[in-house]
């Protein structure tokens, strides 16, 4: 069979896996827990993917029987036609779920700008001072190294990173993180806490962060300049 059956074999080990075959199968043994692992590393990747939320599980498994019975019931050519059609249904429904995701963080920001107290930079970048340290404190510049405490949540409160939540602030340089922590600190004085708001051009773009941010995510953090370290 072709290479594009590949993907399929190893879609449909994770159909048998989840389908109560191998209850019986005794994971003391190292074979077992050797093979037992690599099925469900190969299920992870693929539920990371979203590849199984679609699928029919018997036709599933009926696919792996057949293929290692050695009587698929499917020519070589409709498999590779049905994976076809298979990823192109996958690829429109990422496409129609960035479209998504980027129309629900423009909505999102423009109403957040009509907010009392946000202020809205020419870079799309917006910003709600919570707490004003002291005005004659410093400032970092971009090639700074900071100490900050932030706490950052996607638009509907999901938390991807709080150094807050870990209970220690983190150093970094400005020049080493996203264009929107960049930009919004240079503006920070020492002890200032803000509220920042930043579209996905100035945060991890149109891919985001695979498993943490996604694609054309807005992200919102509050962030407590501690120190400045030139």
């Amino acid at each position: 069979m072709v290479k594009t059956l590949g993907f399929c074999s190893l879609i449909s080990l994770v159909g048998l896996a989840n389908s109560g075959l191998a209850q019986d199968v005794d994971l003391q043994n190292e074979d077992n827990r050797i093979a037992y692992s690599i099925g469900v590393n190969i299920g992870q990747n693929l539920v990371q993917q979203q590849l199984l939320e679609d699928l029919d599980f018997e036709a599933f498994v009926m696919g792996l029987r057949d293929l290692v019975n050695g009587e698929p019931q499917l020519s070589n050519e409709e498999i590779i036609a049905s994976i076809q059609t298979f990823q192109q249904r996958m690829m429109e429904r990422q496409n129609a779920e960035r479209d998504a995701a980027r129309s629900y963080g423009e909505e999102f920001l423009a109403a957040n700008a009509e907010k009392d107290g946000v202020v809205v930079l020419d870079s799309g970048l917006q910003y709600l001072v919570l707490e004003s340290g002291d005005n004659g404190a410093e400032s970092p510049s971009a090639t700074d190294s900071v100490l900050a405490h932030y706490h950052g949540t996607l638009i509907d409160g999901s938390v991807f990173d709080s150094s807050v939540d870990r209970g220690e602030p983190a150093q970094f340089a400005l020049n080493q993180v996203i264009p929107g922590w960049t930009e919004a600190l240079q503006l920070m004085k020492v002890g200032d806490k803000w509220r920042i708001f930043i579209p996905y051009e100035l945060a991890y773009g149109e891919q985001g962060i695979p498993g943490a941010i996604p694609p054309f995510a807005t992200l919102i953090f509050d962030v407590e300049l501690l120190e400045v370290n030139p």
